[in-house]
């Protein structure tokens, strides 16, 4: 009985010591689901002020890329002898960028605001991919055209270009043979590849963003307070 009785002892202190590892265990548990509850106050925080300065860049970025566009817009005009200015669009205009991607490409205040949002993203080179590419088929002199596509290429197309797109090797390959005797369009398929990216991915982003939310929801500052 005696051996039983010790044999029954390193059981017991085998309990108490899983007794004790489990107190333990629950104690430095509650310290650490204290603590997670008092970092998770600060990470949000962190995450509100993030947030908050990507959309302060994102306008940031945006009201220079209109300031841009209404400089240009308005030297065009003073050339064609005509008076225009550059409006922010009213909800209901700004509604209609909904209705298709392309009624957001159409519109230079749509165009400007979807480049900054791509900025915000790190995917500009789509749109201005796309751009110069609109750009290039409109080119009427047979040098200009050559000049372009080689700079449209080392721009966006090579390997390591500073702003390459995202096509298929063959797209590329055929591209680079396509410009040494340039054509309107070397960069049809890689131009449709791209929009169609932008088209599925960042443009419904786009519409469910902030910024567009509070264009098409925001009364708008009145156009004549505008002018002046």
């Amino acid at each position: 009985s005696g051996r039983g009785a010790g044999g029954a002892l390193p059981m017991m202190s085998g309990a108490v010591g899983m007794q004790s590892a489990v107190f333990l265990a629950v104690r430095h548990g509650g310290r650490m689901e204290r603590a997670g509850r008092r970092r998770s106050e600060p990470e949000e925080a962190d995450r509100g002020r993030m947030k908050r300065t990507i959309i302060k860049d994102w306008k940031t970025r945006l009201s220079y890329f209109l300031q841009n566009s209404s400089n240009s817009n308005k030297r065009k005009c003073k050339k064609a002898g005509k008076h225009c200015n550059y409006f922010r669009p009213s909800p209901e205009e700004a509604q209609l960028w909904s209705e298709a991607f392309d009624e957001l490409l159409a519109n230079k205040y749509g165009l400007a605001a979807f480049r900054a949002f791509l900025k915000s993203e790190f995917c500009e080179e789509n749109i201005e991919f796309w751009l110069a590419c609109e750009d290039f088929k409109k080119t009427k002199s047979p040098q200009k055209l050559t000049s372009k596509a080689k700079k449209i290429y080392n721009d966006f197309i090579e390997k390591e270009a500073p702003k390459e797109i995202n096509i298929d090797f063959q797209t590329k390959n055929m591209i680079a043979q396509n410009i040494q005797d340039a054509t309107h369009t070397c960069f049809s398929a890689a131009q449709k590849r791209v929009y169609s990216l932008m088209e599925n991915n960042s443009y419904p982003r786009f519409l469910e963003s902030e910024f567009y939310q509070e264009l098409c929801k925001k009364t708008p500052i009145s156009r004549a307070t505008q002018g002046t």
